[in-house]
Parts: structure tokens; C-alpha cells; sequence
């Protein structure tokens, strides 16, 4: 089989790596049939990330299950699945609280699109080799289209745990967006679903603020920090400094979600943080945990995640096509998808 490669700044290509073989009755082999590029993909191929090349990249995707285990029971051959980013084994302690980005039955940070916990391969690979099939893989509900929902592996559910909660704890909170890709477009998206009362979406690029305000945000370029302006603040820009914008427009006892990878260091307003009473969570995403109400959302039909699909384009185009700056590139391979996600 191939799998993507990234191998150099703004480079990437096929090489070609054994076919993965099951190795245990719990695992599975699935063959991507729609995957997408993570903000943080962007970075990586921007040369910005810490592991040096060459290594397979992608982590979100739907997939077409090609063969389980005999032990496996919560997807069989054909299933339409999605694959989250993380590795996790479903029964150590911490998977069974919910902390599946932090299995204690593989490396930490054991992941798929960076070989930082061990080499698990990426997912623009032609196939895939899943260790714990019932554990991770999680079956894409009927009616809901590949191609749109190809981020549920990591952005698209990361989005709905950075606001959904909090939304119930706060119903009508006001949101600052700060951000620069497609988590902080879901973000306003699934706020606005939710019942935010207010919703700022703060980038640069003039045609993410247009998304933006279709979904119902007030956008901006810039701005200076808003005092005692939101109750929720989202940053995810991987920016330090728009990070300490960010909790510095909060109100007392606010909550700042951070998504950004930061892998430049920067200093934090502590000492205001402090005489407001903020809360700052800046976390590896236990996705896994999410997926399954991340996909009911987009299953309501009260958010649209399609919209914010940038392209959609042949598998055959990744190597030429992924270090483009496209929004949210989707990469098909035709032939798997039903009719219906043409």
C-alpha cells in the first residue's frame, strides 16, 4: 500500500509500506474514503512542528471497514466508520473515564499522523491498521455524508467539546472566537446551534469572517482585549499573544478553551488572569469520548459542517494538492463512497 509522507517543508509524497496484517482477534484494517487535513496539519507542512521528517500524516478521516477481528463486534466489513486521531485501548483506567488521548496500554501520545507515541501511520494512507477496533472506531450515522463529516476524527468533535458543554452549564453565553482555520468556523457554527447569545469570530482572512457571519458571528480583523467581554473565549491560533487576548476579554470567573498548538513559548497575563478568576484549559482533545455526541449534533440537522468543506478533491491529488492553503481540503477516493456522498 501507499501512504502519505510527509518529508520536507511544504512536501509530501507516496511511499510505499507494507499492507497492514490483523495481529489479534480485537483489531481491524480500514481503507480511507474521505480524509482531511487538521489545522494543525497546516503548521506541520509550514515546517512549524517539532518532529523532523519523514513520516505518514494524516489523523482524520471516514473510513470503509475492510476486515475485523473475530472478536471485534461493534463493526463488521463495509461499515462506514470514523477513525479518531488518538490511539486508545477502551479498558484501562484511564479510557474508562473518558481520558482516551491518555491510554496507559500504549506510548503516551500514541496517535496517528505523527510518530510521537511509537509509529502508528497516518490516515491519507491507503490502508489502515486499527489495534482496538470496538474501542475506537466509531460507526457514521446513516444519512450523515463522508465527505462533510471527515473531520469527526478530531476538529468537528474537538469544536463540539470546546463549546457544548459550557453552553449547557451557561445557556446564552457570550463567545469570542479567536482563530485561524476550520476548528474556529465549527466553533461559531456549533455555538450558534447551541444558543450562544452572542458570537465574535476574531481572523485575518477576510473569507473566514465571511463563513463566519453566515453563521450567524459578528466578525473582526483584529481587535484589542475586551474587558469583561465574553464568558467563553476559544483561541485557536497556536499564537501565545492571541492567546493572552483571548483570557483578557473574559468575564469574571470565564472560561478560556485553548486549541491551538503552541510550539513557540510566549507569556501569559497571569497577574490579570488572576484578579478575574479565569479558567484556561489548554488540553490534548480526548476525542474519542466526544465523537458519538459531536455526530448526533451534526445528525440534527441544526448545524452545517459541510459549508465549511473548502474543496473536495481526488485521493490521487494529495501529494500536489495537501501543502496548498486550502481552508478544509476533503480527499476523496471515489469508488468507496455510496451514491449519496458524491
Amino acid at each position: 500500500m501507499r501512504e502519505l509522507t510527509y518529508v520536507a517543508r511544504n512536501s509530501v509524497e507516496w511511499r510505499e509500506a507494507p499492507d497492514p496484517q490483523l495481529r489479534s482477534d480485537r483489531e481491524a484494517i480500514v481503507a480511507p474514503v474521505a480524509a482531511t487535513s487538521c489545522d494543525v496539519d497546516t503548521a506541520i507542512l509550514a515546517g512549524q512542528g517539532f518532529i523532523d521528517p519523514p513520516f505518514a500524516l494524516g489523523h482524520e478521516c471516514v473510513a470503509r471497514v475492510i476486515e475485523t477481528g473475530d472478536a471485534v463486534t461493534a463493526v463488521a466489513p463495509g461499515d462506514l466508520v470514523v477513525v479518531p486521531w488518538s490511539i486508545s485501548c477502551g479498558t484501562c483506567d484511564h479510557c474508562r473515564t473518558g481520558l482516551t488521548a491518555h491510554c496507559t496500554s500504549v506510548p503516551h501520545m500514541a496517535m496517528y499522523g505523527a510518530p510521537i507515541g511509537g509509529s502508528w501511520g497516518g490516515l491519507f494512507s491507503d490502508l489502515v491498521h486499527v489495534p482496538y477496533a470496538d474501542a475506537m472506531l466509531v460507526p457514521l450515522p446513516a444519512g450523515l455524508d463522508p465527505v462533510a463529516m471527515a473531520s469527526a476524527s478530531d476538529n468537528w468533535s474537538l469544536s463540539w467539546r470546546l463549546v457544548a458543554p459550557h453552553l449547557k452549564a451557561r445557556p446564552g453565553a457570550r463567545v469570542l472566537v479567536v482563530a485561524r482555520g476550520s476548528i474556529g468556523l465549527y466553533v461559531c457554527d456549533i455555538a450558534r446551534a447551541l444558543g450562544a447569545s452572542d458570537i465574535l469570530y476574531v481572523d485575518p482572512d477576510p473569507e473566514h469572517r465571511k463563513l463566519a457571519e453566515s453563521f450567524g458571528a459578528r466578525t473582526a480583523e483584529t481587535i484589542e482585549p475586551i474587558r469583561h467581554g465574553f464568558d467563553l473565549a476559544v483561541e485557536a491560533t497556536g499564537r501565545v499573544d492571541q492567546l493572552a487576548l483571548a483570557v483578557k476579554s473574559l468575564t469574571p470567573e470565564g472560561i478560556c478553551e485553548s486549541a491551538g498548538n503552541h510550539f513557540r513559548p510566549g507569556e501569559l497575563p497571569l497577574l490579570d488572569m488572576y484578579l478575574t478568576g479565569v479558567t484556561l484549559r489548554i488540553a490534548r482533545d480526548n476525542v474519542r469520548t466526544h465523537i458519538p455526541d459531536a455526530l448526533a449534533l451534526a445528525a440534527s440537522g441544526t448545524v452545517t459542517p459541510e459549508r465549511v468543506v473548502s474543496h473536495v478533491l481526488d485521493w490521487e491529488q494529495l501529494p500536489d494538492a495537501l501543502p496548498e492553503k486550502h481552508l478544509k481540503p476533503v480527499f476523496v477516493l471515489d469508488t468507496a463512497l455510496p451514491q449519496t456522498a458524491r
